[in-house]
């Protein structure tokens, strides 16, 4: 076993360290949303394996299209590099001046691809410190309509996916530009899943960020996980509703995994960096309680 694998198994937990809230956060805090109550009704069966929502969440792939619109505006410039993880391409961002070892984030894009909204919320963590690696789970596409989004999704294999997203997590302890003690994953909607799929086969990672992706309820899948887990989710979400959220909130605790789950009053997708229904409000708060998160996990 290598020294780094001995720091990594005795690390200790840290306070939560306090960073500043993102120039995108609004000028008041979002109002904290409660969870609903648990619902009376059952669950919808799922079209993905047991204990797991399917790819679309609990809707039809053309009610699931209907919830993401991409935006028409454009990201500021990239300011990071192509990298080769698993014989695809990857985005690097990497801290201003910053000398190994670095704390490292994989990103996974949501269900447009790795387009230039996505390289800009990578940059974005490399200016908090970290460095930021976002996969490409599409092979090279970039969907710009729903359609072929849907289509490059539903593409994607499943082995091979999860064959990229570990060898990312490995680039990023191995590289010697970062050297990562400690890492963490990242994704929304598509990505998040994605997200929960690295935490669940990658016993190495510390931290794992999901935004409203698919679900895993089985606590006897779930104690595969050995990183804290924070889940944020939109009560409005007809996909990944409230109730199955309740149901991965308390599958975590009888799976003894550390988490934390936040809700908003919003909708699906409200905080997808490439999506046309962001909702400053909520996403601001979110990505200000993910920030304190991944301090804690990190950096602590």
């Amino acid at each position: 076993m290598t020294l780094l694998s001995h720091l990594r198994r005795f690390r200790v937990a840290a306070p939560l360290a306090l960073l500043v809230a993102t120039a995108c956060s609004a000028s008041s805090p979002a109002p904290r949303v409660e969870p609903p109550p648990a619902a009376a009704a059952p669950v919808p069966a799922s079209s993905g394996a047991p204990g797991e929502v399917g790819p679309t969440g609990l809707l039809s792939e053309e009610d699931f299209k209907a919830l993401h619109q991409l935006r028409a505006d454009k990201a500021p410039p990239a300011r990071g590099q192509t990298v080769e993880v698993a014989g695809t391409k990857a985005y690097l961002s990497l801290p201003r001046d910053a000398k190994p070892p670095i704390a490292g984030v994989v990103v996974i894009h949501e269900w447009w691809g790795l387009n230039e909204h996505i390289k800009h919320w990578t940059d974005r963590l490399a200016e908090d410190g970290y460095a930021a690696l976002a996969v490409d789970l599409y092979g090279g596409k970039v969907a710009t309509t729903p359609d072929d989004a849907m289509a490059a999704m539903k593409a994607v294999d499943e082995a091979k996916g999860i064959e990229v997203v570990r060898a990312a997590h490995r680039f990023l302890t191995t590289d010697a530009r970062v050297l990562a003690p400690r890492t963490a994953s990242i994704g929304w909607c598509f990505g998040g899943a994605w997200s929960l799929k690295l935490a669940l086969n990658e016993p190495e990672l510390d931290a794992a960020v999901i935004y409203y992706g698919r679900l895993v309820t089985d606590p006897a899948q779930l104690k595969a996980i050995k990183a804290p887990v924070l889940g944020i989710f939109g009560n409005q979400d007809k996909g990944i509703p409230p109730e199955v959220v309740n149901d991965f909130d308390k599958a975590l605790h009888d799976a003894g995994i550390e988490h934390e789950v936040l809700r908003y009053d919003a909708d699906h997708a409200f905080a997808n960096p490439s999506g046309e229904r962001y909702n400053t409000k909520a996403a601001a708060d979110a990505w200000e309680k993910a920030r304190r998160f991944l301090a804690a996990k990190l950096k602590g």
